[in-house]
């Protein structure tokens, strides 16, 4: 049976310990923890050079993933973000397949078009994320969204991240029943609210695994998956491997059953 895809993304190890050592430095981390995916943090680079950590992961054996916190689409502009080509560019630079991006502001007047000639002329296949603004973390935009992806034919996955929906008060089971056909990337992270109210990311609980559980029931089977919650220890092989095999875990016994 194969094993899906699992990836780290790297903020999981935390901004400041991530710019201090580079993000290079975790390509053997996640290799020997069994990761298959890397999540290159374009807010964390520092000075690494992309083709240098394209072959280092690619002989390490994990393909990559490109995280920028541009929007899609600006507030009052038709047109894609002036700045998705350059991060098109920025992400294949970094041999990842795929360019992960917020939504922002879609509205009935943004132009599907010129989105689909951008990405014409581009590799990299382009996954949009529920954040956590108020524009582009609920769940109603995503499916205007995607409703136009499919009349247009473009090729583009949505990245469901499981946490962010909490922000607006959406609920993360509505969102895989009417958004599930369409994620190509799972972000995994449990939210509690701390005492001064803010919320916060957390490694996930039991319950919180059961319930990616069923919310990956409403997606392709094996979708690729992350972690994107603090990953700490004195050994970060040891925990993230821990991680790894949790997440690959998920879905898998819904296979198992199907094969009986």
């Amino acid at each position: 049976m194969n094993k899906p895809a699992v990836s780290i993304s790297l903020s999981s190890y935390g901004a400041d310990l991530v710019r201090q050592r580079g993000q290079g430095s975790f390509i053997e981390v996640l290799a020997a923890a069994g990761a298959s995916h890397i999540e290159w943090r374009e807010e964390l680079l520092t000075c690494e050079d992309p083709a240098q950590l394209a072959a280092a992961a690619e002989k390490q054996g994990l393909q990559s993933v490109y995280s920028s916190p541009m929007e899609l689409w600006l507030a009052g502009q038709s047109k894609p973000n002036a700045q998705l080509s350059s991060a098109l560019q920025r992400a294949q630079a970094f041999g990842a397949k795929w360019l992960k991006v917020s939504l922002g502001y879609f509205t009935d007047n943004s132009d599907l078009q010129n989105l689909a000639r951008l990405l014409n002329e581009s590799p990299v296949q382009l996954l949009v994320e529920n954040d956590q603004t108020l524009h582009g973390g609920r769940i109603e935009p995503f499916q205007r969204f995607f409703a136009a992806v499919e009349q247009y034919s473009l090729p583009i996955k949505m990245t469901f991240d499981i946490g962010n929906w909490q922000w607006q008060d959406q609920s993360a089971a509505s969102a895989a029943r009417l958004l599930g056909r369409h994620v190509g990337y799972v972000h995994c992270k449990a939210v509690i609210r701390r005492t001064d109210g803010k919320l916060v990311a957390m490694p996930p609980a039991t319950a919180d695994v059961q319930a990616w559980e069923h919310l990956l029931r409403h997606m392709a089977q094996g979708v690729m998956r992350a972690a994107e919650y603090p990953l700490q220890g004195d050994d970060l092989v040891q925990v993230t491997c821990e991680h790894v095999a949790t997440l690959a875990h998920l879905g898998q016994a819904q296979l198992e059953s199907a094969h009986v």
